[in-house]
């Protein structure tokens, strides 16, 4: 659907200049209206995307058509056109919600930059909304986040996998959600009123793996002083995942065997075996077949493990699910964290879809439980989200001069180059207001500028004063 633009002003020659020149210019539809009345009406019908409206006007001024426009729509993007004598109404605008304001007489190009700016924030604005939307729907049938096609086939696999009693191997990078693929059969399954166990295989040591997983008789070593269910058994009638299965030593796997062959087991010190009613699921990041050419795997265990196998995409692969699970987690740790009122910019959302991501939805998650956890501000920048070791390199890159975001270095030069200014503009805004304890005259004074200049460009980044007092 093309971009709309509706310019608002009383003097036809002005609306006509403007529609004639950002048309081409912003690439879009252009509508006029010559009184704040007019606009109402064609907002009801025609629903633009972004209003350019002078601020003095007969019948209604431009304060007033910004308050019933935001309250129609709060995602239309507002620029306000001032006149001499008219600034302080304009800044009145910028703290009532308006996006940006330009003075008259004013330059085509610059006007026309500040409306696709203005273009873009109503479309990130309006896929948060969505997003948000998306997350507040009940009906989802797993615990996944996304509606990407990778995942969806994934989730449809583990769905009908859910239906049978076949063993099923989860393959999958580190951090893809094995293990909630692995709940995922278990709550699809006939065994699913019972708990799913799980073992990580990896944090204990072969002996104490061995007696967990099978159990022991009283006196079967130093210490055994009574007998002892093992994990297997625990989980007769459910259910058990064995969590990266490639690391279960090889004097372990052949016991293991059995129990997928045979269903039963053998608890230490116990020369009688004990049948098992237990559905297995084993989960891996590593490559067994490399592992089996080593003989560090045995190929007929890894036979009997995958008699189905489901393989979890790395979130590169579903970028496109990236907002919806920064999101998800997001309000999961302003709650924790009660950080109230507190939001993540359509900018940061942006540079985590861009980023690559080697840790996969894990990774993700942490950046967001950092992110709220530690910016002082009540809005996630780009920055923000930035981790230590990045921190410490974006430091050394500022002292050379450069100060360039981790998420640019994939787009194109000149959405990098604007990336980068507003990066730098948003970090420079809150150093000063930080330096000045949230008193925006005192920064204004340090920075150089305005008071008027400075407050424009935090509501334009969406940085607020009250964040960097001191309580």
């Amino acid at each position: 659907m093309p971009k709309r633009l509706l310019i608002v002003d009383d003097e036809m020659d002005l609306l006509v200049l403007l529609r004639k020149v950002l048309a081409k210019k912003c690439d879009s539809e252009v509508a006029i209206a010559q009184s704040g009345k007019e606009a109402l009406e064609k907002i009801d019908s025609w629903h633009p995307d972004v209003i350019v409206t002078d601020i003095v006007m007969p019948d209604m001024d431009g304060l007033q058509l910004l308050s019933k426009v935001y309250a129609l729509d709060s995602s239309i993007s507002i620029v306000i056109m001032t006149g001499y004598g008219t600034i302080e109404m304009a800044v009145t605008a910028l703290k009532n919600g308006a996006y940006d304001f330009l003075e008259k007489p004013f330059d085509n190009s610059a006007i026309s930059q500040i409306i696709l700016r203005a273009f873009e924030r109503t479309q990130l604005l309006r896929e948060n909304i969505h997003l948000h939307k998306e997350l507040q729907k009940s009906d989802r049938p797993t615990d996944f986040i996304g509606h990407s096609v990778p995942l969806q086939r994934a989730i449809d696999l583990l769905t009908r996998l859910g239906q049978s009693d076949a063993t099923v191997l989860i393959r999958g990078e580190s951090g893809t959600g094995k293990e909630v693929a692995a709940r995922t059969i278990h709550q699809m399954s006939d065994r699913a009123e019972r708990k799913m166990i799980t073992v990580n295989c990896p944090a204990l040591p072969e002996h104490i793996l061995e007696s967990e997983l099978f159990g022991y008789a009283k006196g079967a070593f130093t210490g055994a002083d009574q007998d002892k269910d093992g994990l297997f058994l625990e989980a007769s009638g459910s259910t058990i995942l064995l969590d990266e299965i490639a690391d279960i030593p090889v004097s372990l796997q052949t016991k293991l065997l059995r129990v997928l062959q045979e269903k039963e087991i053998q608890p230490l010190g116990q020369t009688s075996t004990v049948k098992v009613d237990v559905r297995v699921l084993a989960s891996t990041n590593q490559d067994l077949e490399a592992k089996m050419a080593k003989g560090e795997f045995r190929e007929d265990l890894f036979y009997r493990l995958n008699v189905m196998t489901v393989t979890m995409p790395s979130l590169n692969d579903i970028q496109e699910d990236i907002p919806l699970l920064a999101l998800h987690f997001f309000n999961i740790y302003v709650k924790k964290y009660q950080r109230t009122g507190m939001e993540l910019s359509p900018e940061a959302l942006k540079c985590l879809v861009r980023r690559e991501w080697k840790g996969n939805v894990r990774e993700l998650q942490n950046r967001i439980n950092r992110a709220v956890l530690l910016t002082p501000a009540s809005v996630v920048t780009p920055n923000d989200l930035l981790s230590p070791e990045e921190l410490e390199k974006d430091g050394s890159a500022n002292k050379a001069g450069a100060e360039i975001p981790v998420c640019v270095h994939r787009l194109p030069y000149n959405e990098a180059k604007e990336e980068v200014i507003s990066s730098f503009t948003s970090t420079y805004l809150e150093r000063a207001l930080t330096m000045s304890d949230g008193n925006v005259s005192a920064a204004a004074r340090a920075s150089g500028l305005g008071r008027q200049s400075l407050q424009r460009l935090m509501q334009r980044f969406h940085v607020q004063s009250q964040s960097f007092r001191k309580k």
